[in-house]
């Protein structure tokens, strides 16, 4: 018997470090999966995920007419807030038009207190707020579980926000 689970314990140890790698880490042919809440009648947010669908991501919507319960349900602070919440399996929320190339990023990295990541009010420019040449530099912002936030990037220009 004990040799029984100390062969079982040493087979758990050889292979932890492979699930515990491949739950976090996506490979290259991995897509990413998001749960889009948005109004059925934004022209903006439908270009945005036209933008995250160019980029690997699968997609599924929900139209809501009124989004504020499903903002308060994920912690999404009104400052923060934008016209539509995506959000991953595992709960991570993207707030607003939030650039494929940053949840892509924000995926791939370890962020043990934080919720996800926002790009509040709509800025001109950003992945499906194009207007003609028009651009407006913003942030992106990290967001934590205690309901504190930070920059986590700055756009600068139209050509950063893509990989």
């Amino acid at each position: 018997m004990l040799k029984k689970i100390t062969y079982q314990a040493a087979v758990l140890l050889l292979i932890l470090p492979s699930v515990a790698m491949a739950n976090i880490h996506h490979g290259a042919n991995d897509a990413f999966e998001l749960l889009v809440y948005k109004s059925p009648s934004c022209g903006c947010c439908k270009k945005w995920i036209t933008h995250l669908e160019s980029q690997g991501f699968q997609l599924r919507t929900k139209d809501f007419h009124n989004l504020s319960d499903i903002k308060n349900e994920y912690g999404i602070s009104p400052n923060l807030r934008s016209c539509h919440t995506a959000v991953t399996e595992s709960g991570f929320v993207f707030e607003g038009h939030v650039p494929s190339k940053f949840i892509k990023r924000f995926l791939l990295e370890e962020h043990p207190k934080a919720i996800g990541l926002s790009v509040p009010a709509m800025p001109v420019g950003s992945p499906g707020m194009e207007v003609a040449e028009q651009f407006m530099p913003y942030t992106v912002f990290i967001i934590y579980q205690d309901g504190s936030y930070e920059p986590y990037a700055k756009v600068e220009s139209y050509e950063s926000q893509f990989d």
